[in-house]
């Protein structure tokens, strides 16, 4: 079941499945990627309780073995909706007999999705309902169409990433069959400037991994002057990625955590940015989209 939510020109729509943004437009003009097969079917998936992958789909904790594979299991189950306006939609996952055999903790995960001033924030609710602590991570990963609408004629290679201010950044590698991510082997993106061109070729080493992005906000920005702003407080990561074969998008993807890393051991706990709620503790986390 798909909700639509609105506020002036602004308008989103969410998949009960995955709870999945499936829509995002601004006057009519679609800026969400609407998924193919040919390059990437999905569209904005919501990634918990791991961002990336565990090395070998799997990680030991103190609650027994996770067995995950790439971004986790929330992307896969049906969310029921908690409720609902003209302007917001909430939905929920339990976990269950079923989420338990691959992730042996007890959660309640509440995605809120709110149209206001021309964004749409997405809100990930996190509470350990069990009796044990609750080790996860969240992230976003919505996809946007480039070139964007109102930017015909426009090619790939025209967009840039535009940051808060000059800075200079280089990423860490990730194996392409794996996932695992290497922080000690790393390749520069920025040299005190503000902007990164994109190209197709960037993507060849699959994912671009930020850490610590200036103001936590990012602008994706065409020639002619269009495009989206993603703004992530309290997210330390960012990804930006887009599908092999010159795919007409990119992901623009806040996370909490990351993969794992080639310097890490295999307990879940351990990994990068994995926050440890206590039972009854609720955490949320929350980044906004702005169409322009």
């Amino acid at each position: 079941m798909t909700t639509t939510i609105r506020d002036g020109a602004v308008e989103a729509s969410i998949d009960a499945l995955g709870a999945q943004l499936m829509s995002l437009r601004l006057d009519g003009g679609e800026y969400l990627w609407q998924g193919d097969a040919r390059w990437w079917s999905r569209r904005s998936p919501v990634l918990f309780p791991i961002v990336g992958s565990l090395r070998d789909d799997r990680a030991t904790s103190a609650a027994g073995e996770v067995r995950l594979g790439r971004h986790g299991l929330a992307r896969n189950f049906e969310h029921a909706v908690v409720s609902s306006s003209e302007t917001s939609v909430t939905y929920e996952l339990v976990s269950s007999d079923e989420t338990r055999a691959d992730f042996p903790f007890d959660f309640r995960l509440n995605m809120a999705y709110t149209v206001e001033g021309g964004c749409v924030e997405q809100s990930f609710s996190v509470t350990n309902t069990g009796d044990t602590d609750l080790p996860f991570v969240v992230g976003g990963h919505p996809a946007f169409n480039v070139p964007a609408p109102g930017g015909e004629g426009e090619d790939f290679s025209d967009y840039t990433l535009v940051f808060e201010r000059p800075w200079t950044y280089a990423s860490p590698t990730i194996d392409v069959e794996t996932g695992i991510l290497d922080f000690s082997n790393r390749f520069t993106l920025l040299d005190d400037t503000d902007t990164l061109r994109l190209d197709h070729r960037l993507f060849d080493v699959d994912t671009l991994v930020f850490e610590d992005v200036p103001a936590r906000t990012v602008r994706l920005v065409g020639p002619q002057g269009h495009g989206v702003v993603v703004s992530f407080a309290g997210f330390d990561y960012l990804g930006v990625w887009s599908a092999a074969g010159d795919a007409p998008f990119v992901a623009v993807e806040p996370w909490t955590g990351c993969a794992t890393a080639t310097d890490e051991s295999d307990v879940f706990e351990e990994k990068r940015g994995m926050a440890c709620l206590a039972p009854g503790e609720t955490a949320t986390h929350a980044f906004t989209m702005r169409p322009f």
